[in-house]
C-alpha cells in the first residue's frame, strides 16, 4: 500500500532567518494524521539564512540526523563536539539523557538547505553522543546508499533503533529499487528533483509511505536526491 504525502500539504513556518517545512507534526504545527511514521518522528526541510542558525538548546531521548542538500552547517554541543557538514556528509547526534547544541549556517553569504530528521530510540536515558561521516559522491550516485543503521555497517553512522536510512542521487532515467522485508514499512522522501513510483509522480518535498509491499521501483525524471527509511 502506497500513501502519498504531498509537499504542499506539509506544515510551514517562516521565521525570516529560518524557512521550514514540516512533514510531521512539529512545534506549532499539529496534524493528527501525521504525527510520525513508526519511530520516524520528524523530517523538517530547513533553509537557514547566511550567518543565522539555531542557538544553544537542549534535547533528550532522540536520534537526530542532519543531511545537508546545499551549503554548510556548523555544529557545536555540550560534549565538546564541533564540525561543519556539507552535501554528502551525515551528522548524527544522540540526545540520550540530555545534550545541548547549536546549529548555524557556516556561511555569511550563502543559505544552507538541509533535512533535520528525528528518529525515536529503542531505549531511553542513553549516553549522549555525536558522529559525522562523509560519503563520496560516487557512493551516492545511481543508488540508495546506506548512511545510518543500528550496527554502523558499511561505514554508516549508528542509530539506536531497528531502522536504516539510505540516500542517493539519481540522474534522469536512473532506476532504483527499495526492498522491504516482511513486517517492515518504509518512508521515501524526495529531497530534490522529480521521480515516479508505480505511476505516482513525486516532486521535491513529496514523500511516500510504503506498507505491505516487498519492493518498490523508483525512476528519476530529472536529477533527484532521495532519502529512504526502512522501519519496524
Amino acid at each position: 500500500m502506497l500513501t502519498v504525502r504531498k509537499s504542499s500539504e506539509r506544515g510551514h513556518a517562516d521565521h525570516g532567518w529560518l524557512d521550514s517545512y514540516h512533514t510531521f507534526s512539529f512545534a506549532g504545527y499539529r496534524n493528527p494524521d501525521w504525527m510520525g511514521f513508526g519511530p520516524l518522528r520528524v523530517i523538517n526541510e530547513d533553509r537557514v539564512a547566511p550567518g543565522a542558525g539555531f542557538p544553544a538548546h537542549s534535547h533528550e531521548d532522540m536520534e537526530i540526523i542532519s543531511w545537508v542538500l546545499a551549503g554548510a552547517l556548523e555544529h557545536k554541543d555540550s560534549l565538546g563536539n564541533g564540525g561543519v557538514i556539507r552535501p554528502g556528509e551525515l551528522q548524527r547526534m544522540r540526545a540520550g539523557h540530555g545534550i545541548t547544541h547549536s546549529e548555524y549556517n557556516a556561511s555569511t553569504t550563502e543559505p544552507v538547505h538541509f533535512l533535520q530528521i528525528w528518529i525515536e530510540p529503542d531505549a531511553y536515558g542513553l549516553e549522549p553522543g555525536y558522529e559525522q561521516v562523509a560519503f563520496a559522491p560516487d557512493a551516492l550516485a545511481g543508488r540508495l546508499r546506506l548512511i545510518a543503521s543500528n550496527d554502523g555497517r558499511d561505514g554508516s553512522v549508528t542509530i539506536h533503533q531497528d531502522a536504516t536510512v539510505r540516500a542517493g542521487r539519481l540522474a534522469a532515467g536512473d532506476r532504483v529499487t527499495l526492498d522491504l522485508a516482511p513486517g517492515r514499512r518504509a518512508w521515501l522522501h524526495v529531497a530534490t528533483g522529480r521521480v515516479t513510483v508505480r505511476g505516482y509522480p513525486l516532486e521535491a518535498g513529496d514523500a511516500l509511505a510504503i506498507r505491505f509491499e516487498s519492493s518498490v521501483e523508483i525512476e528519476a525524471l530529472e536529477p533527484s536526491e532521495l532519502v529512504g527509511f526502512d522501519l519496524p
